[in-house]
């Protein structure tokens, strides 16, 4: 799965933590950037998908599929959802707009950092409308 067909990767994990959420993870700088969203990416631009950024997590998660043990942070069960390569097209503080080239997620996305949010951590994950 980790070979990709050139650019960056990118992989979303369905995540059967203490509740369901989908983690999305950009490689950027030699790590995963990431982001949890309890609703998963969604296909429709109508659709803003709130995106909380979690810690980076290091590159070998693009493969990662499993159980993570009781006890253990994040413990539950965990699968690919979707996975693929994606083209970074523009990067600032509070954007990041990119072209996904994965199974089920195709076109161009952009997240957007919320300014209310307290932590800076919140952000939406948008499909955009024109490819």
């Amino acid at each position: 799965m980790t070979e990709g067909i050139g650019g960056l990767r990118f992989v979303v994990h369905q995540h059967h933590a203490s509740r369901l959420h989908f983690d999305f993870r950009l490689e950027m700088e030699g790590v995963l950037r990431s982001w949890a969203i309890p609703k998963g990416p969604s296909m429709d631009p109508a659709e803003k998908r709130l995106a909380v950024q979690v810690e980076d997590h290091p590159l070998e998660y693009l493969d990662f599929e499993g159980t993570i043990p009781e006890g253990e942070y994040g413990a539950g069960r965990v699968r690919i959802w979707d996975w693929g390569t994606y083209r970074l097209l523009e990067r600032k503080n509070d954007k990041v707009l990119f072209f996904l080239e994965g199974k089920k997620l195709r076109g161009n996305f952009v997240l957007v950092r919320l300014k209310r949010s307290k932590t800076g951590k919140n952000w939406l994950l948008i499909k955009q409308k024109r490819e």
